[in-house]
């Protein structure tokens, strides 16, 4: 089986790459220097020269606050991005699995979000992902996968600003009025390749997922874990504890609202490919490690 994967550089992506290392099928990880999926006719060119069985399209504007001031930017590789890619798919018959967000809701549900709940998105980033959606949609064979405060040893994420904000100052302030579900990199691959090997053997579902960490606390729940996970792991060692204080959404005063819950049901998931979450907080404890030994703090 060949899989061509769209923004391979990205955090998710590398986790890809490292997880189809052993795996049985040709893995051709393309990144925004060797394809802008923003461009159809580069889209095009490269599915029609590699003929893959299956497309993933991690590629995305993830910034969610300076989309606020790059809105042309997230729009052309969110939505038009999404669309280009399924367009090709489309044309060739190729299978697509997308990989989408929890900003697609507004917060205003209780409980955790299931797959059919309506979307309301807040922000730039929610909208353009959203409609990046329903560009995938028309292609028949497609996987929509939504997760959650993706994190990893690549990229840029919450972890490692806390990490790096902690190597320097004693106390943090964070938001503690936003609830979600913090979800390694690692587990997002882990996930795309279980999904990629049931589509190879015919027995995929097909349609919208939603695949987040096991769990749900807020940001500062958060931030308060990964202090506590890299001082037992060694950083920082001969200084004092580091301090996490909440703060509330208003008192942070981002440029992007975001939703308040963004907890996500995964059972559905779980049902239809065997896919069960791990808790956030032994994935979170990986990570931690990971970034702890590579850097020293």
């Amino acid at each position: 089986m060949k899989i061509l994967v769209f923004g391979a550089g990205g955090q998710v992506g590398r986790e890809v790459s490292r997880a189809a290392r052993p795996a049985s099928f040709e893995l051709l990880a393309l990144d925004k220097a060797a394809s802008d999926i923003s461009n159809l006719s580069a889209v095009s060119k490269v599915i029609e020269r590699h003929k893959p069985d299956l497309v993933i399209n991690l590629a995305a504007h993830t910034a969610v606050d300076r989309a606020e001031s790059e809105a042309e930017t997230a729009w052309a590789v969110n939505c038009a991005g999404a669309a280009n890619i399924t367009e090709v798919c489309g044309e060739t018959t190729t299978p697509l699995i997308h990989l989408s967000t929890d900003y697609v809701f507004d917060g205003c549900k209780p409980a955790p979000y299931l797959e059919d709940d309506a979307v309301n998105p807040l922000n730039v980033y929610g909208r353009s992902k959203e409609a990046g959606e329903r560009a995938v949609r028309a292609v028949m064979h497609h996987v929509i996968l939504r997760t959650a405060w993706v994190y990893g040893a690549y990229g840029t994420n919450f972890v490692k600003t806390m990490l790096r904000l902690a190597a320097d100052r004693q106390v943090l302030r964070v938001v503690a009025d936003q609830y979600g579900c913090p979800t390694a990199a690692a587990d997002i691959a882990a996930a795309l390749i279980t999904i990629a090997r049931q589509i190879g053997q015919g027995s995929a579902d097909w349609g919208t997922f939603h695949f987040a960490g096991a769990g749900s606390t807020s940001w500062h729940g958060m931030a308060e874990e990964i202090v506590r996970l890299a001082e037992r792991f060694g950083a920082w060692p001969g200084a004092s504890r580091r301090r996490v204080e909440p703060i509330t959404t208003e008192q942070y005063k981002a440029p992007a609202r975001r939703p308040m819950n963004s907890r996500l049901d995964c059972g559905k998931i779980t049902a239809s490919f065997g896919i069960s979450p791990s808790p956030w907080q032994s994935s979170l404890a990986a990570v931690v490690r990971e970034l702890v030994e590579k850097t020293g703090r």
